[in-house]
């Protein structure tokens, strides 16, 4: 019977050692890069300390963070995931077949880390740069057999009762999957009892009175997400406005914590872009919102858990191709989409009698090149040969695509200034790589190991006892 006592005891005792060590996480940050593998934050960091004349420093406040460790993606059928399997992982801890939302192999729907923290009263919200029923937010709140049923996975907002959602507006808003025409999805989230804040201005003119939030950019109407960090004007929504607004509408009237989930979804497109100085913008944006989450945490660090990590990586992207020097992408003034949309201006400016004087100019303008940035004979001649092929042609033939033009001129900037800092790129879609894993706070002992993506929110559940 002693012996039956302090054996209870003991285990008593460990049982308190385990809820010391851990904490519970009242507060639960859950920060996604979309497609940002170990080598965009390399890059992103080399770019920072380059700027600041240094080698080789953390610049990144979450590469700074207590924990870091890696995770493998591979979904259930295939070694190379996608967006939405792997949010899937992220949001459920099951892997799933690449394509399915909130759903296993089976199609069989599964209970989401959110959803398990609404059910525990937290207050519960969802982020994202891109659109809100894009892959990854919506692996949180949405189960769909197809990534592809955007509007049906808008409408999964209603019942997943969450208190706060942003990002940029809605893909096919008005469309179902079969392509059928629907209610405009924006009046129905309405009537569910959301007030819709158009811009942050909005949100803060509305000084959080209203108890749901769906936060979207001022440019609301336009379908493709709120504009890469790069090419942000003062009037765009940011990542880091975001989770401002996120933290003051999932604390207010709230003592039972939160949940949120915040991405930064271009991360990823700028990678299929092989954009190198887009993605370095976007992993900056992102660690500027998780400023103001550890801003957050400091003061109460018992009591939050703020984790970092990605999906998947998107470009198989290495740093160090024939040099390295990453300072130079300072003189890249806009993504290459936009720089895509400029040459388009200036053809149309020109009635599309552009000269070779003009296009460089708009480069100088845009790239830096001949200024800032030193072109060599070769890489000029590439320049060249590629303007002479396209707006440097006269023909008027009807089917003349300027469209592709405008792309490939753009590409070939890019790929000249990708060049000068040394960075290489395998493909521009997803890779195989591991992801990186950053934690700090209640429960970041949990984070310290390699692991697969489907362990993080297993993790996190252990964390806030979910």
């Amino acid at each position: 019977m002693m012996k039956n006592k302090y054996l209870l005891g003991f285990f008593v005792l460990l049982f308190v050692c385990v809820q010391v060590v851990y904490g519970q996480a009242k507060y639960v940050f859950y920060f996604i890069g979309d497609g940002m593998g170990v080598n965009q934050v390399n890059i992103t960091e080399a770019y920072l300390s380059a700027l600041n004349g240094e080698r080789g420093s953390g610049s990144l406040t979450f590469a700074r963070f207590p924990v870091a460790s890696m995770a493998a993606t591979y979904s259930a059928n295939s070694d190379v995931t996608e967006s939405a399997a792997a949010g899937t992982a992220l949001a459920t801890g099951q892997r799933t077949n690449n394509n399915y939302i909130g759903v296993d192999p089976a199609v069989n729907r599964l209970e989401t880390v959110a959803e398990k923290a609404k059910k525990a009263g937290k207050k519960v919200g969802v982020a994202t740069t891109v659109q809100v029923n894009h892959a990854t937010p919506a692996a949180f709140y949405a189960h769909q057999r197809d990534r592809g049923m955007y509007y049906e996975i808008a409408k999964d907002i209603i019942p997943s009762g969450f208190d706060f959602f942003a990002g940029g507006g809605f893909a096919n808003r008005e469309m179902l999957f079969d392509r059928t025409k629907a209610p405009d999805i924006y009046p129905i989230i309405e009537q569910a009892g959301y007030f819709v804040a158009k811009g942050y201005s909005d949100f803060i003119a509305n000084d959080g009175k209203a108890k749901k939030v769906l936060l979207v950019h001022e440019n609301w109407e336009k379908e493709d997400g709120i504009p890469y960090a790069i090419d942000r004007t003062d009037k765009d929504l940011t990542l880091p406005q975001i989770t401002k607004a996120a933290i003051e509408t999932l604390t207010k009237d709230n003592n039972k914590g939160f949940f949120i989930m915040l991405e930064a979804g271009r991360i990823d497109w700028a990678g299929h872009g092989n954009d190198g100085a887009a993605v370095v913008h976007e992993v900056i944006d992102l660690d500027e919102a998780v400023k103001i989450a550890h801003e957050f945490y400091k003061k109460h660090p018992k009591e939050t858990l703020i984790v970092i990590t990605a999906d998947h990586e998107t470009g198989g992207v290495t740093a160090g191709k024939g040099g390295f020097n990453m300072a130079i992408l300072r003189h890249q003034k806009m993504s290459k989409d936009k720089v895509s949309a400029q040459i388009r201006a200036l053809s149309e400016t020109k009635n599309r009698n552009v000269s070779w004087d003009d296009f460089k100019n708009l480069l100088t303008e845009t790239m830096g090149f001949w200024k800032d940035v030193p072109i060599h004979w070769v890489q000029e001649r590439l320049l060249r040969d590629t303007f002479e092929e396209t707006l440097g042609r006269r023909s008027n033939a009807e089917n003349r695509n300027y469209s592709a033009e405008y792309a490939l001129l753009a590409e070939k900037t890019r790929q000249i200034i990708n060049d000068i800092a040394g960075l290489g790129w395998s493909t521009t879609g997803h890779s195989a790589d591991f992801v990186p894993v950053f934690a700090i706070g209640a429960g970041q002992e949990l984070f310290n190991s390699k692991m697969h993506i489907s362990d993080i929110p297993k993790n996190i559940i252990k964390a806030a006892k979910y």
